[in-house]
């Protein structure tokens, strides 16, 4: 899976509140929570944001809450991936579960900036920005398997006879 977009660099400590207040936790329509991404940081987000483009943060992003309203606005907002140092152990499942690349990558947020152009070969573990290259661990095969799906339901869907 290649991914090809421009890069949005907000940070460490990214919660769930900062990609989706609360306020919104009502909605059911993906559409519309994507319309609310990262408003609790970037009001404006949603109306820059282009379908490829990346979200890029520090360490510990998406923390906070479990609600899987975070990876949902973002996907439907047209983000194809989240990079960060690292990130809270339930965002990471959740957004693997609704066919969300998320990928940690050391030193990712010093080094991408908001603007940026950036190619993530997910399969290869590379993310190109220019003339850098920055490399973190690929994903598993069969977590790759699920993203390709286009999360954990439809692979199960996709799957259930051979089980």
């Amino acid at each position: 899976m290649k991914i090809k977009g421009r890069a949005w660099n907000y940070g460490d400590d990214v919660n769930t509140d900062y990609i989706l207040p609360g306020v919104y936790l009502e909605l059911t329509d993906a559409a519309e929570m994507g319309r609310h991404a990262m408003e609790g940081l970037d009001p404006e987000f949603s109306k820059k944001v282009k379908a490829g483009d990346v979200v890029i943060g520090g360490r510990n992003f998406g923390l906070g809450s479990s609600r899987e309203h975070a990876p949902i606005a973002l996907k439907a907002a047209g983000v194809a991936a989240v990079v960060a140092e690292s990130f809270a152990r339930i965002y990471y499942r959740n957004s693997f579960n609704l066919g969300l690349p998320t990928l940690e990558c050391p030193g990712v947020s010093k080094v991408i900036k908001t603007g940026d152009a950036v190619e993530i070969d997910v399969d290869t573990g590379v993310i190109i920005v220019g003339s850098r290259r920055l490399r973190f661990n690929p994903v598993p095969e069969f977590m790759q398997r699920i993203l390709g799906a286009g999360g954990l339901r439809e692979y199960i869907k996709q799957n259930r006879d051979s089980w």
